[in-house]
């Protein structure tokens, strides 16, 4: 048997617009219409692929099907751009997962040399490097940024480098809760009343930092600060000690603006995990984000 890529579609968009009713005016379709292409499509699988909810939610086999459809639309779309026919004014969308770290740094660049030379609608999903597996697995993002070193099934993985973090404080914090100004003031004993900015409940960065200092995460108190560039700026106003990015701190560092507290730096590998899709769109992207990754990432 073979799925029917023009039902496979149907159902991508449906996924992507969260209601039959918003699939049916994107595709000038009725509800109904869409509603029994779906059908049409979970007869011929034998399989149920959507839970008719609002939002709608894809089950397993919907997942597997609507990351098929996202990988035929570039294909499609890249062979009309190449007999120049029209490809009905819609850009291939691709979805990417990436860290907050690495969008708030390195990756942006590597996205704009990208878009620069290739027409294409980037959807970026902000999560975790820990867990960007789930995007790639349902089908909504055809590519990664992740700290996991073996890719889902139908995805390879490349590796792209580090994420460097080191432990650093502003003045104004290690006067108060060391009363003094260099970093080695700030002792064990010190770390474990004086607080520490988190990005959010998840983080353990800073929690793991602490722990090879000889000192219980538990002890001291936190603040939640859900964005790296905010995180940042709190630190320099003394909120809190926190890790940050060797590529952020050291302008701070020599400004003046922050301590290094010393100790160990973190080192984050990172990999790019992308659909094994024979896509132009998606080997141009790779390419962008490997040279760009070899230019700003710490390299082994």
């Amino acid at each position: 048997m073979s799925i029917d890529p023009s039902l496979a579609r149907t159902l991508r968009i449906v996924a992507e617009e969260g209601t039959l009713e918003a699939a049916a005016r994107r595709q000038h379709m009725t509800p109904s219409a869409v509603s029994q292409r779906v059908k049409q499509l979970e007869r011929s699988v034998g399989q149920r692929l959507l839970v008719r909810a609002k939002p709608v939610r894809l089950t397993a086999p919907g997942e597997v099907v609507v990351r098929l459809a996202r990988a035929q639309a570039l294909i499609e779309e890249e062979a009309l751009a190449e007999l120049g026919l029209d490809a009905q004014g819609e850009h291939p969308r691709i979805g990417i997962a990436v860290s907050s770290d690495s969008l708030a740094t390195w990756f942006v660049p590597a996205l704009a040399a990208f878009i620069r030379e290739h027409d294409a609608q980037l959807e970026l999903q902000r999560e975790d490097q820990d867990v960007t597996a789930r995007l790639l697995t349902s089908g909504a993002a055809l590519a990664a940024v992740t700290s996991a070193p073996v890719a889902p099934p139908g995805y390879r993985s490349l590796p792209l480098g580090s994420l460097v973090y080191r432990a650093v404080a502003a003045p104004v914090w290690i006067r108060r809760w060391a009363g003094a100004d260099g970093g080695a003031a700030v002792t064990p004993e010190v770390l474990a009343r004086a607080p520490r900015i988190d990005y959010d409940g998840s983080d353990d960065l800073q929690a793991g930092w602490l722990r090879a200092r000889g000192v219980d995460p538990a002890l001291a108190p936190r603040h939640l600060v859900p964005s790296t560039h905010e995180l940042a700026d709190a630190v320099v106003e003394g909120l809190g000690w926190a890790m940050l990015l060797t590529m952020q701190a050291e302008p701070l560092l020599t400004s003046g603006d922050l301590v290094d507290l010393g100790g160990q730096p973190v080192t984050t590998p990172l990999f790019w995990q992308v659909a094994k899709a024979p896509s132009a769109l998606l080997e141009a992207l790779t390419e962008a984000v490997l040279r760009t990754a070899r230019e700003e990432l710490a390299q082994d």
